[in-house]
């Protein structure tokens, strides 16, 4: 798990210093320039994703008994189905300008958060729960912290946009589900 948390160190910590540090952050954002510091924080954040998946995909068969925190229910995978696509058509309403967007105010840390939530209902083994759990606690953070710097969304809404979310949502959720978590993940959710 060290890769995991080496991870999750990189990733949730850059975000986290983004967030509080914003000083600093606006002064290299100015020095750089937005695309070049876009591109930089991308980087580092795609460095440390891609070790907390790794990370995370290698301890799969190698747990040991007392990694087992819990056990969950069966109605937890139905419902984590249905909190994934909601997840998906959240992140999908964060790029647009519709009524989805302006109702959640958040849409894309709610959506990420309700992704980890769902992972967190059905699956009980530690790399899940401190893997979903760093998402969530990061999520949980921007919500709190973008409501008290009053970062909301202000615009005329159009149900396009909404229409839009829903249909790419729905596209996410079936490439994920029958694509990336069978065939990449090797973890098939569809019995």
């Amino acid at each position: 798990m060290t890769l995991l948390f080496i991870g999750i160190v990189i990733f949730i910590g850059s975000h986290l210093l983004a967030m509080f540090f914003t000083g600093p952050r606006d002064r290299l954002l100015e020095r750089l320039g937005e695309g070049p510091y876009k591109g930089l924080f991308s980087l580092v954040s795609a460095v440390g994703l891609g070790l907390m998946i790794y990370g995370f995909y290698t301890t799969r068969g190698a747990l040991e008994p007392d990694d087992y925190l819990y056990a969950p229910a069966p109605w937890t995978r139905h419902a984590a189905m249905g909190l994934v696509l909601l997840a998906f058509i959240f992140i999908g309403a964060s790029h647009g300008k519709g009524y989805l967007k302006l109702w959640l105010k958040h849409p894309m840390s709610i959506g990420i958060g309700l992704w980890a939530i769902a992972h967190l209902f059905a699956n009980g083994e530690r790399p899940d729960v401190i893997f979903f759990a760093s998402f969530l606690a990061l999520a949980v953070l921007d919500i709190i912290l973008s409501s008290l710097r009053g970062k909301l969304p202000h615009h005329e809404p159009q149900v396009k946009s909404d229409v839009r979310a829903v249909i790419i949502g729905v596209i996410l959720y079936l490439i994920f589900l029958f694509g990336f978590h069978p065939y990449i993940l090797k973890l098939p959710i569809v019995a």
